[in-house]
Parts: C-alpha cells; sequence; structure tokens
C-alpha cells in the first residue's frame, strides 16, 4: 500500500502544472532582466547573480542533507529565490555578503519554517531587507561597466547614469526631479540602480510571459502598479509624467511582477491579491515620500506578507448557513 503524501495549500492547481514547471517559467521570465543587468553592469553583475544563486542552491542541499530530509533542490525554488535577490542587489555588494544573504533566505527563512510551502514571509525580500540592515553596500548605487558600447542607444542612455539612481533624483525636489532620466530612458534601463530593476522593457516581458503562461493573473502586479501610479499622480499635481517617472523608477516593478505574486506568502484568493497590493502600494508610496530611505518596495510587501493570513481571512468564500 503506498503512503499519502500531503503537501502544502494551495491544492487548486491548473493541468499540467507543477512546483519545477512553475518555477523554471518564473527563471525564464527573470532572464530578460538579469540579461540587460549584465550588458548594462558588466561581469561583476554576473558574478553576483551565479554566486547568489549557487549559494541558495548549496545552502538548501546541506541543510537537507544535516536534517536528513529528502533532496528539494530539483524543484528549482532555491534557484529561484538566488536569482530574485542578485536582482535586487547593486553591484557594489560584495560577494561573500550575497552568500550570507542567499543562506539566510534559505536556512533561516524558508527551511526553519519548513521549507517551500510553508514560510510566512518571501525569503529573497526577507534576505535583501536582512542584507539592507546589516550591510551598507546593499543600498549603494550600481555603476554602468557596459560589456559593449551602448552609443546606439543614442539618448536613451541618461547622464545620470554614474550618479544617484532616478528615484533617489526623483524625490530631491523640484532641481533633482528635472535631472531625473524621461520615462524612455526608464524604460530602456542604463542608470543606476539594482542589477535588476532598471530596464522596464525587461521586467515587462517577462510579466507577460508568465500571465501567457498562466502562472501569474494581470491584474496583481497591475493593482500594485495602479496605487502607486495613481497615488502619485495625485501627489504631483495630476502629472502623468511624473507618475510614470515613479512607477517605472525603482524596483516597483520588480517587486510587483515578481514577489507580490507569491503563491505562499500572499493571499489565494483574487479579492485577497487585489487588497494585498493595494495595501502594498500605499505602503510604497508612504515609504517612499515620507520615510528617509528613499525605497519602499521590499519593506511595503514584507509587511504585507506578514498581514496575509488576515487577508485571507477576511476575503475568503464563507460556507452557506456557517459561522461569519
Amino acid at each position: 500500500m503506498s503512503r499519502l503524501h500531503i503537501s502544502p495549500a494551495p491544492h487548486i492547481h491548473q493541468k499540467g502544472a507543477s512546483v519545477n514547471r512553475v518555477m523554471l517559467d518564473v527563471i525564464i521570465a527573470m532572464i530578460p532582466a538579469a540579461l540587460v543587468g549584465v550588458i548594462f553592469f558588466g561581469l561583476k553583475a554576473l558574478w553576483i547573480i551565479l554566486t547568489c544563486v549557487a549559494s541558495a542552491v548549496l545552502a538548501e542541499f546541506i541543510f537537507n542533507l544535516c536534517a536528513r530530509k529528502a533532496q528539494t533542490i530539483g524543484d528549482l525554488s532555491a534557484v529561484v529565490t538566488g536569482l530574485l535577490l542578485a536582482l535586487n542587489l547593486s553591484t557594489e555588494v560584495k560577494l561573500w555578503q550575497c552568500a550570507v544573504g542567499s543562506v539566510f533566505a534559505i536556512v533561516v527563512v524558508k527551511c526553519f519554517f519548513g521549507g517551500i510551502g510553508k514560510n510566512i514571509v518571501n525569503p529573497a525580500i526577507a534576505a535583501r531587507v536582512f542584507m539592507l540592515l546589516t550591510f551598507g553596500s546593499v543600498a549603494a548605487v550600481s555603476k554602468i561597466a557596459p560589456l559593449f558600447d551602448l552609443g546606439f542607444l543614442g539618448n536613451a542612455v541618461p547622464e545620470i547614469a554614474a550618479g544617484a539612481t532616478p528615484l533617489a533624483s526623483l524625490n530631491a525636489g523640484v532641481e533633482g526631479a528635472a535631472n531625473a532620466p524621461t520615462v524612455l530612458q526608464l524604460l530602456v534601463g542604463a542608470h543606476g540602480g539594482a542589477i535588476g530593476e532598471t530596464c522596464a522593457i525587461a521586467l515587462l516581458l517577462g510579466f507577460v510571459y508568465l500571465v501567457a503562461r498562466k502562472v501569474i493573473k494581470w491584474y496583481v502586479p497591475a493593482s500594485f502598479v495602479a496605487t502607486v501610479f495613481v497615488c502619485y499622480l495625485i501627489f504631483g499635481g495630476f502629472d502623468v509624467t511624473f507618475a510614470l517617472q515613479h512607477v517605472l523608477a525603482g524596483g516597483l516593478l520588480l517587486g510587483a511582477i515578481f514577489m507580490a505574486t507569491d503563491y505562499v506568502t500572499t493571499p489565494t484568493t483574487n479579492l485577497g491579491r487585489v487588497v494585498f497590493c493595494v495595501g502594498a502600494g500605499l505602503l510604497t508610496f508612504a515609504i517612499r515620500q515620507f520615510a528617509s530611505y528613499p525605497e519602499g518596495v521590499s519593506i511595503a510587501i514584507l509587511t504585507m506578507n506578514l498581514l496575509t493570513p488576515f487577508i485571507y481571512d477576511w476575503t475568503k468564500k464563507r460556507t452557506l448557513g456557517g459561522v461569519k
């Protein structure tokens, strides 16, 4: 008689879907952003990506070995965590710090809570915040070091590339906003920032792929981005360009597409997902605008991760005649 294996919730899935298939789709969706990051920021970005991925996989392998658990590195979730963490880092981060962050994400945030499907917060986000509090270099600006001449991009490459991030410039008042990259420049992404957050076009390609593969719902990232857009539209005196600059700058698209859509740490109800993203959008705007830290996406998503059980309980369907 075969054993009955109980897997973590949610138990509803589409035909042909599996953990491996979903994780592979996410990896494929992140490849454009990773490639652009390596092209714009040079081989150092590639070494950071390889270090984060290798450290995450190795950490999970060693933990399972020490805990005498079945090996789970084949489900590719550790690869996704390492790659996502790398895309959220600056090229000024040292490789040993990348390894520490990846081990923290896998061992402390994921494995200590029971493994895939049981962590209460997104491992990559938690690791980035941990590194932000521990290593100041995480918040540093990645410097442009292209692998080849970017002259063919013409005016799409902003002069700000070697200076502050576009988001920092936008938050520096009227003079700073005047020197910030244009919407076209932000779409191309040849400016300072984290490795995977600068090129909006590459991130949108990943979004389209995930929606086409039915890995994510289109309205989940859209509600996150729309909330931030509306907030800045109102705050900026209904200046559409100003609102678009704030949407495309920083890690909003990266967080909305790849982190706010996590199956485990976000609500499983449709309404719950929207509530989660609207809340994350409001927190992102509040942190960016009124806190000392110029970026708030990671902290906003991490906060909403902790509120997920309450959001799910509030938005779940009630049994007819059941207790409310």
